[in-house]
């Protein structure tokens, strides 16, 4: 036997009878998330990533998923650690069984109780969630010398490099990311048509493939072309991307193209981020070594265009629709400034707060 209804209502209570009742009911809460996740518009990776972890922690228990504690999420958790993932994979796993459970205590938890007894708990508290792939790190990004000094080695050396052609392309998609910090998902995505220099006062690039908050589809933004970003397109479209190949004039042609030229599309291929970043990385352990080794990354960079930006003036709102955030939060996490930059502000505000005073003070008698 397996479920079987109670009578009255129309959704009625499972009667969870037979060896296979509650491996069957603990399916259907997971398929039902699975479903309920993409009536919220999360992509299929993510639904698949969450149902396996939810899975992955469910073959760990003794007991059913409905009857878990916060001791059997510390014992997960543990094990994975144990296994050498890193904090951020266990991070999204934690996650991924908070909102589990959170769906379940809040659509199944009344259902459960009556048919088992069992009132349904959250096993992921405050004390054993991971805070992040961040935790016990800050991403502080080189010095504006040690950038200025290894780009300009790196535009120095593009005109000597023994394949012309890929050496451009690199500096060119490591200068958005130092510029407009742009991720360098965003940056492989780009087609030719993406850039739009008839908007705006520098011209925009329509960045389609943004990332989505928690596993939602692509964020679409216009990202101005600041910061001399908009020589730096018209380098790159007069003098470099024709050389590819006579696709530099198709529209659906990517902006940053590999060195293999696919017949049948009639165009370049598209490049792929791991080759951007073994380029990055080799220019990084010629000019910049102390940096090398893992240490400047193209996201270390998007952080430094955060810092960068907003050092010059640009208030953290515009930095925050610039880097295509969806919580202003998140972008102030990106802002590392050197400590002569807020003594400097904190300078200023006493000054602003001294001239506004000061008239109060003048007429006074002593």
């Amino acid at each position: 036997m397996g479920l079987i209804a109670l009578p009255g209502g129309s959704d009625p209570d499972p009667v969870l009878t037979g060896a296979h009742a509650g491996p069957d009911f603990e399916q259907e809460i997971v398929d039902q998330y699975a479903l309920a996740m993409a009536a919220a518009g999360l992509s299929d990776g993510h639904i698949r990533r969450t149902r396996a972890i939810v899975i992955e922690f469910a073959r760990t228990l003794t007991v059913p998923l409905w009857a878990a504690t916060c001791v059997d999420a510390d014992a997960f958790l543990a094990e994975q650690r144990r296994l050498g993932h890193s904090v951020s994979t266990r991070a999204g796993k934690a996650g991924a069984l908070a909102g589990f459970y959170d769906f379940v205590i809040a659509r199944y938890e009344g259902t459960i109780r009556r048919a088992t007894g069992v009132l349904v708990e959250q096993p992921i508290d405050e004390f054993n969630r991971q805070s992040g792939a961040s935790l016990g790190k800050v991403r502080v990004p080189p010095a504006d010398e040690e950038v200025d000094a290894l780009f300009t080695a790196w535009r120095e050396s593009v005109t000597q490099a023994r394949k012309y052609l890929p050496a451009a392309r690199d500096y060119f998609a490591a200068s958005l990311w130092r510029r407009v910090g742009l991720r360098i998902n965003e940056t492989v995505k780009l087609d030719i048509r993406d850039w739009r220099p008839d908007l705006g006062s520098y011209g925009k690039l329509h960045v389609r493939f943004g990332k989505g908050s928690q596993g939602r589809g692509p964020k679409p933004r216009l990202v101005p072309a600041i910061n001399d970003v908009d020589q730096l397109m018209d380098w790159w479209l007069a003098e470099v991307r024709p050389q590819y190949g006579p696709d530099w004039a198709d529209p659906d042609a990517p902006l940053l193209p590999s060195e293999r030229f696919d017949r049948d599309l009639g165009r370049c291929g598209r490049v792929g981020a791991n080759a951007l970043r073994r380029g990055l990385a080799i220019q990084v352990d010629r000019s910049l070594p102390a940096w090398s080794v893992g240490r400047m990354t193209p996201h270390v960079l998007r952080h430094y265009c955060a810092s960068s930006l907003y050092a010059a003036g640009m208030d953290i709102k515009a930095l925050q629709e610039l880097l295509g955030h969806q919580w202003l939060a998140t972008t102030s996490g990106y802002i590392h400034v050197r400590t002569e930059y807020i003594e400097q502000a904190w300078d200023q505000a006493n000054e602003r707060l001294e001239e506004r005073l000061a008239p109060r003070f003048d007429g006074r008698k002593g």
